[in-house]
């Protein structure tokens, strides 16, 4: 790809074009949940200026492309591969990281909530997407994901209708955890600290920061490229 267009689609911008989800991010686009609508639209919808971020993004795509950076080919890997990616790199660091970064929640709600009453709502919000992201990646590895390899080997209409009705479920709740991501970063003034912030409440929106954007690319690879290859 050249050039990037308002007639793209932020979806295919960041398969093409990784980094996007940076900018995307900065103006609060959605390129994973709802990243099928044309950035056109999306420009309308909020009220942004098409030809500035246009020239932003294609301003970065360029630089990039100089670095010679080695893109994964996501459409020429192996459904198996790419759901043994997902498991390994994004389900992983969902294991490893909720419980943790939920101590630090309650830690500064407790500690903090007193003086700054909007920790009680991130500590509602972050234990509801808690759960969801544990429920989901369970039964994606239990149920769904397995379908889908043995669809790989043993393609049948019978096997990919179970999973089409599986994935719509699975993207309804791609979309419910988006939605509690959005909620937090709006709570959190985008992850910014106050002022008087302690250490600990500092690591705490650093690491939602970081559970944000590991799990949009996370909903990204799996909305817009695994199940969109189905």
């Amino acid at each position: 790809m050249n050039i990037f267009t308002a007639e793209h689609t932020p979806a295919e911008v960041v398969k093409a074009f990784p980094k996007a989800s940076d900018l995307f991010k900065q103006y609060k686009i959605d390129f994973c949940c709802g990243g099928d609508q044309s950035l056109a639209s999306v420009f309308l919808n909020k009220d942004l200026k098409e030809s500035t971020i246009l020239n932003e993004l294609n301003t970065a795509y360029k630089k990039w492309q100089a670095e010679d950076h080695e893109l994964t080919n996501w459409d020429d890997m192996a459904l198996s591969q790419l759901i043994d990616h997902i498991v390994n790199h994004h389900h992983r660091f969902l294991e490893e990281e909720l419980a943790p970064l939920s101590q630090f929640v309650t830690k500064i709600y407790k500690v903090h909530g007193e003086k700054h009453p909007h920790l009680k709502e991130l500590h509602r919000l972050y234990h509801e997407l808690k759960v969801e992201l544990e429920e989901h990646t369970m039964k994606e590895e239990a149920e769904v994901f397995p379908l889908i390899k043995t669809y790989e080997n043993q393609p049948t209409e019978d096997l990919l209708h179970h999973i089409h009705v599986a994935n719509g479920t699975l993207e309804d709740e791609h979309d419910h955890a988006g939605a509690l991501l959005k909620q937090i970063r709006e709570i959190t003034n985008d992850f910014t600290p106050p002022s008087d912030a302690c250490n600990s409440y500092r690591i705490t929106y650093a690491r939602l920061a970081d559970l944000e954007s590991d799990t949009f690319q996370h909903i990204h690879l799996e909305n817009n490229v695994l199940f969109h290859r189905l």
